[in-house]
């Protein structure tokens, strides 16, 4: 049975998303996590656990003709995503998988590029990975429904698993992108150091208001890098009313960039 949609938007009205109205439900996560992608025009990135779209609408909306790829485990969630990019008029190749489990070959023009690139011949792929990837214990109290168990649960070691595959799809110098809730941010730190790929970690903060301890977190790594790793001052999102502060606004608002 086709489930019932509700018809929202992103970036302050720019962009219209459709979602659907039970079940997994976007926050601002996927749109602090677009703005903080470092992508410019003609390279290659891919958003691995996609959803209905809303990280890839808000990337690709604000880096103009990008090589876009998503990844979603649910078919009809995958289904809306396409239709989310259709109705914005923008352009990305969506996969259906089951990560770490990488996509089936299928048509060569649709194929996800995890082979060795004809600018870089090596494994890697890709300029910038992103991901919010699940986080829920597999032991907590079930979902009644179940595409929302599969965006959120995590089963024992998933986060080390994702971490890994997705530093051995990036081209040398390349990005990884995660955004976690922050009791997780060590944890993420320790898979990415045991990777063996990823360095120079930087992580940034999300204060729900100013004084109050972060709720989530953004970490990013660099493949190959040996740069110190490095905490910045973060973003305060609300002001004491319960508003956004201006530095939120222009980011959730009005599509601009994180500086990491």
């Amino acid at each position: 049975m086709r489930q019932a949609t509700s018809e929202d938007a992103l970036l302050g009205g720019r962009l219209t998303y459709r979602q659907f109205r039970t079940g997994y439900r976007t926050g601002i996560e996927p749109v602090l996590l677009a703005a903080a992608i470092p992508a410019r025009a003609g390279e290659r990135i891919l958003d691995a656990g996609c959803g209905a779209g809303a990280a890839l609408l808000c990337l690709c909306h604000r880096v103009p003709a990008l090589a876009a790829h998503g990844i979603e485990a649910d078919p009809e969630t995958l289904a809306l995503a396409r239709c989310n990019l259709a109705l914005n008029g923008l352009d990305a190749r969506l996969h259906q998988a089951i990560l770490p489990a990488l996509p089936g070959p299928g048509p060569a023009a649709d194929a996800l590029p995890v082979g060795p690139d004809p600018r870089q011949p090596r494994r890697g792929s890709f300029d910038h990975i992103l991901a919010n990837p699940p986080w829920h214990r597999a032991d907590a109290t079930a979902s009644l429904v179940p595409r929302r168990d599969l965006a959120r649960r995590a089963d024992r070691g998933l986060l080390t698993e994702w971490t890994e595959l997705l530093s051995s799809m990036l081209v040398p110098g390349g990005t990884l992108s995660l955004i976690l809730p922050a009791s997780l941010h060590a944890q993420a730190c320790a898979a990415l150091h045991r990777s063996g790929m990823i360095g120079g970690l930087t992580l940034m903060p999300f204060w729900p208001k100013a004084g109050r301890p972060a709720k989530i977190v953004l970490l990013r790594g660099r493949r190959g890098s040996r740069a110190a790793a490095a905490i910045l001052p973060g973003l305060i999102l609300h002001r004491d009313d319960g508003g956004y502060t201006p530095d939120a606004e222009r980011v959730l608002r009005d599509g601009a960039p994180l500086d990491l």
